[in-house]
């Protein structure tokens, strides 16, 4: 049952995201468009358009590896991507703390124009609202994107079919870890910065290998986990990975130890979770390893027809584990 008051852990990206969404926003915004992608993909004349916007908070607003405008361009071009579609329009809201340091916020700016060239969209329109004193932290922004979908592209987290092999396209936890420390004074000197970059490169490519692509999927709150399990639920299928296939950066694996965290639930700003036929998984790890950043690029495992709704691992040591289903919350504001 959900509980009658908002908490931290419905905004986490989890079991209590999907509750709210469904309990509240669906029973009420309910539409043939409405979808649980990243993107809608919307009839538009003759062609087909994806929309999407992204509310961002993060805290720290500053990080090793950006700011919080870069990721708000990132993460906004990235939800069009993975509906394979080539990103073109962004419009940008701001909510702004009252004594807000104006060269900050010039930087923050600074930054969104050079991930939006690199990126290949215009922000064309903007809004622009100052709260008192204490009603925001520092600096909120929100996004929304348009793209154009490629022609022949068809990826939801629905198609997931048994036999289908499960890739990542770059090692994972790498954000969450890095706002972690940059928030908290843990004592812990690692050298870990965000992965926050514009992926419709990355994604691109990948079409240009092949459009028979199932799934492609942002794991940004809740990581790759989460997002396994989503796709698992949407096309009732079971997942198997394996452990020893999963990267994870040295820094990232240490300070997981250290903590007793597991990086497949930390969030990530510039890794996808891609679903593609079996025959199809090495061609496309090939590609992504020649690109800017997708190097660490690796299959991880695969879909089943058993277990259909669960995510299973198996270990480094040949055993068979349940990964827990996502929820609570362990990182506020990591986007």
């Amino acid at each position: 049952m959900m509980e009658n008051k908002v908490t931290l852990a419905h905004g986490a990206g989890g079991r209590q995201t999907a509750e709210l969404i469904e309990k509240v926003f669906k029973a009420h915004f309910a539409n043939p468009e409405f979808t649980a992608d990243d993107a809608a993909i919307l009839n538009v004349g003759d062609g087909r358009i994806a929309m999407t916007t992204d509310g961002f908070i993060v805290s720290p607003f500053e990080f090793p590896g950006g700011n919080i405008g870069k990721l708000s361009i990132c993460g906004t071009v990235n939800d069009l991507a993975c509906m394979g579609a080539k990103p073109l329009y962004l419009t940008c809201s701001f909510i702004i703390e009252e004594g807000f340091p104006l060269d900050k916020l010039e930087e923050i700016a600074s930054y969104m124009e050079k991930t939006a060239a690199e990126a290949g969209v215009k922000i064309v329109a903007g809004d622009t609202k100052v709260a008192g004193k204490g009603q925001v932290d520092n600096v909120f922004i929100t996004t929304t994107g348009i793209g154009k979908l490629q022609e022949g592209v068809h990826t939801s987290g629905a198609f997931a079919k048994p036999g289908d092999a499960v890739i990542v396209t770059g090692d994972i936890g790498r954000h969450g870890c890095t706002i972690l420390l940059a928030r908290e004074n843990l004592g812990i000197e690692a050298d870990v910065k965000s992965d926050c970059a514009p992926l419709w490169g990355t994604v691109e490519s990948m079409l240009e290998t092949t459009k028979d692509i199932h799934v492609i999927r942002d794991a940004t709150r809740g990581g790759v986990g989460t997002v396994l399990y989503e796709i698992a639920a949407e096309s009732k299928v079971g997942i198997r990975l394996d452990a020893s296939s999963i990267p994870v950066d040295g820094a990232v694996r240490g300070v997981c130890g250290m903590l007793g965290l597991d990086p497949l639930y930390l969030a990530n700003e510039g890794t996808l979770v891609v679903v593609a036929p079996k025959e199809k998984a090495q061609a496309l790890v090939e590609t992504l390893h020649k690109g800017k950043y997708s190097g660490n690029a690796a299959i991880i495992g695969e879909v089943t027809d058993t277990m259909p709704g669960k995510v299973v691992m198996t270990t480094e040591i040949g055993a068979e584990t349940l990964l827990p289903q996502p929820g609570g919350e362990l990182l506020p504001r990591i986007c």
